[in-house]
């Protein structure tokens, strides 16, 4: 098991020092109804550190959003709401539009940010297999639909079905996802090492799907949002409810740039 976790640490290392890591992010500029200008112009709405005064525009009107190239054909963008988002390149800098429950905003990547400031890694908790828990999956009637911050100040509501009830050092607790897929469930929470050991704002965990009224929570996996490495990530925070009254001693620790 602990060679899986190795495993699963590489990756994480692998994502985190990719030329399309979170670490490259150089901005978000949320985007007007209308005409967008985007370039190093005092007028541009989506800022660039380098290029042209006005490398094109962004238009977005009636639900379409379209790229207008200074002297090029325009072409139709796809946002992130239904899955990879279109990418417009430029030089060593690239750019692709977020949908954030209705609005838009233009994210901004430095694809040879490790050229100037390799990633450093990350560090661990050891390993310890007694936060590998079985938590009972209890299913919520009726469910639960309640409103999730972001970092960003913005609400979401999510429905939540389901919760993971499990216990830690006899007291009982139990644990809301966020979001539920054919293959994962997602949970986002803090702890007494938030703001300490870990990440201030919580950590995320993604489990595979229980397939019967049990749920694997391996918390030697708990990771640290986008939001960790970047202030230009939209994480959502965790609930109230899944504020654990405890310290996790497992998964990642909090992230220190060098």
């Amino acid at each position: 098991m602990q060679e899986d976790q190795k495993q699963w640490q590489a990756r994480r290392h692998a994502e985190l020092s990719a030329p399309d890591s979170w670490l490259g992010m150089a901005g978000l500029f949320w985007l007007q109804p209308g005409v967008n200008r985007v370039g190093c112009g005092d007028d541009c709405l989506v800022c660039l550190p380098e290029g042209p005064e006005h490398l094109g525009d962004l238009l977005w009107q009636s639900g379409l959003l379209l790229w207008q190239p200074v002297g090029a054909p325009e072409q139709a963008l796809q946002t992130d709401l239904n899955g990879a988002p279109s990418v417009v390149d430029f030089g060593d800098w690239s750019f692709f539009v977020v949908d954030r429950e209705g609005r838009l905003a233009a994210r901004l990547r430095d694809r040879a940010w490790a050229a100037k400031q390799p990633f450093s890694g990350l560090a661990y908790f050891d390993y310890d297999p007694q936060w590998v828990i079985e938590a009972e999956w209890e299913t919520l009637s009726p469910p639960l639909s309640m409103e999730v911050p972001n970092v960003s100040g913005d609400l979401k509501w999510v429905d939540v079905a389901h919760r993971a009830v499990f216990n830690v050092g006899g007291e009982p607790v139990s644990l809301l996802p966020m979001a539920v897929s054919d293959t994962e469930v997602f949970f986002v929470f803090r702890d007494r090492t938030s703001g300490r050991e870990t990440y201030g704002a919580g950590r995320f965990l993604k489990v595979p799907v229980p397939t019967g009224s049990k749920i694997r929570l391996d918390f030697n996996r708990a990771y640290n949002p986008p939001c960790a490495f970047t202030p230009f990530a939209t994480c959502p925070l965790p609930p109230p409810e899944n504020w654990l009254p405890f310290p996790v001693m497992a998964g990642e620790k909090k992230w220190l740039p060098k």
